[in-house]
Parts: C-alpha cells; structure tokens; sequence
C-alpha cells in the first residue's frame, strides 16, 4: 500500500509496501520513491524523413537545446491523481499532444500514434509518451508559448542529422536520445 510522505503540487514522496513472490520466496519490499505527472514528446516526420527539433532555453542547462516538441500532461499533481482514478489518463496524454504541439511549434496534427512510453526507473515514477506524427499542418504565427518557455523557432533534421545531433550532444534529454536512435534504425532497418 502506497503512503504518501509529501508533496508539493507537482511532486509526490511516497513508501509502499508489497509482498513479491519469485522462485517461491516471499518479501516484503519497502520501496521509498517520488511520482510526478507524466509528459509526452512528438516525433513528427515529414515526407522527406526529416524529424522537427524545436530549439528550446533550458534552465537547468542555462542554454538553449534541440528537443522533441512536447510537454507535461497534468499542471498539478490533483489533476493527474483524478485522470487516475477516473480512468481517463490515456484521454489526457492523447488530448495533450495536439495542444502541446500546437504550443510549442504551431503545428496542427491529426492522428497521433503512440510509439513508446519511458519509464524513468523504480525510484523516479514519470512517464514519457511518445507519439509519432506524419499527419499535420504548420500554422503561420502559431506558437502559443507558456509563460516559462522560451523557444527560438524549430528545425527540420534529416536522420543521419540528428544522429550527428546525438552524439555531440546537441540534445541533452537523453530518454529522447535513445527513442529517437531506435526509432531512426528500425525506420533504416526497414
């Protein structure tokens, strides 16, 4: 069972305790962990197998990065505990990337497919969606940027690109490196 040590409006410390079974030996595991709203990342392709990169101020590397258009799912925390509750999680995240998208970069999409999801790890519960995009229209002077964000125009990139991108590290959040990297060898590989 899951008791809640703290939180603050986005984040959630949290115990839970449960009983696993493996080889027939039960144990009673204690994991101590902190859960937040999740977020999702657009792939968006064009037909001449470019990916768009937004190019985006980060403040935790007090300058500007490439990132994948995307965003949080949930402002608070409440919001998101209620989508869990209420079964509606999965309409959320499908509902949040046309309007992160449209957002960031001005872009209208149609028929986002989902990818993959990343899970930060046992410790760190926050969930990346990742949704593939080829249906869209780019919208002239639609960026509708929050308050926070500063983002300086985007770029098309084409796979061999990117992969340059990567590994000079001109993308820094790296679960979108190792999404991005498989998604280009299986789309290479076919």
């Amino acid at each position: 069972m899951e008791k809640v040590l703290y939180e603050n409006g986005i984040f959630e410390f949290l115990t839970e305790e449960k009983n696993y079974t493996i080889n027939g030996k039960t144990r009673n595991v204690t994991r101590t962990f902190i859960r937040r709203p999740p977020g999702i990342r657009a792939i968006i392709e064009n037909d001449k197998h470019e990916i768009l990169l937004s190019k985006e101020y980060r403040y935790e590397l007090e300058n500007f990065d490439y990132r994948l258009p995307g965003g949080k799912v949930f402002d608070n925390l409440e919001d998101y505990k209620k989508s869990i509750r209420d079964n509606t999680l999965q309409d959320a995240v499908y509902n949040t990337v046309a309007k992160e998208v449209k957002e960031e970069v001005g872009i209208e999409i149609k028929n986002p497919k989902l990818y993959y999801v990343s899970y930060a790890g046992s410790s760190i519960v926050w969930d990346l969606y990742y949704f593939i995009i080829n249906d869209y229209k780019i919208i002239k002077n639609g960026q509708e940027l929050e308050e926070n964000e500063i983002i300086d125009g985007f770029v098309w990139k084409n796979y061999n690109e990117i992969i340059k991108m990567c590994i000079e590290k001109q993308i820094h959040e790296d679960r979108s490196i190792g999404v991005l990297l498989t998604y280009i060898l299986e789309k290479q590989n076919n």
